[in-house]
């Protein structure tokens, strides 16, 4: 990957793990490798005057076999993630829904009490 491109960017998790990848989504190859002649490859700006260490820790590891049909690979493998985040969020959302219909009919039951009416 180019770290010096502007849509480089890496997450460190609490495990270790470290994730590289674009943030246009544009290297099907992450973490290793970068489309020969990226089109929207843009250099950092801002590093004029700074020092400038590695980017990601650990460095990732040897760059794996990679056949012809790894990007399709890895496209179907995230079609798969992304058609269940709609999913998720709706089931997520509703379970917001009803925690908060839960809650809410017992403070109306307490103020329509008598004993709280003065």
């Amino acid at each position: 990957m180019r770290e010096d491109c502007k849509f480089f960017q890496s997450r460190t998790y609490k495990s270790g793990d470290v994730a590289r990848f674009c943030a246009l989504d544009l290297a099907p190859e992450a973490p290793w490798r970068c489309p020969e002649g990226c089109r929207r490859f843009e250099k950092r700006v801002g590093d004029a005057g700074f020092t400038r260490g590695a980017l990601v820790e650990p460095a990732p590891g040897p760059e794996p076999e990679l056949s012809a049909g790894i990007a399709a690979l890895l496209d179907s493998a995230e079609d798969v993630i992304n058609a269940a985040g709609p999913e998720i969020i709706a089931e997520q959302r509703r379970l917001e829904q009803m925690e908060a219909a839960r809650s809410e009919a017992w403070w109306r039951k307490l103020r329509r009490s008598p004993r709280w009416r003065r």
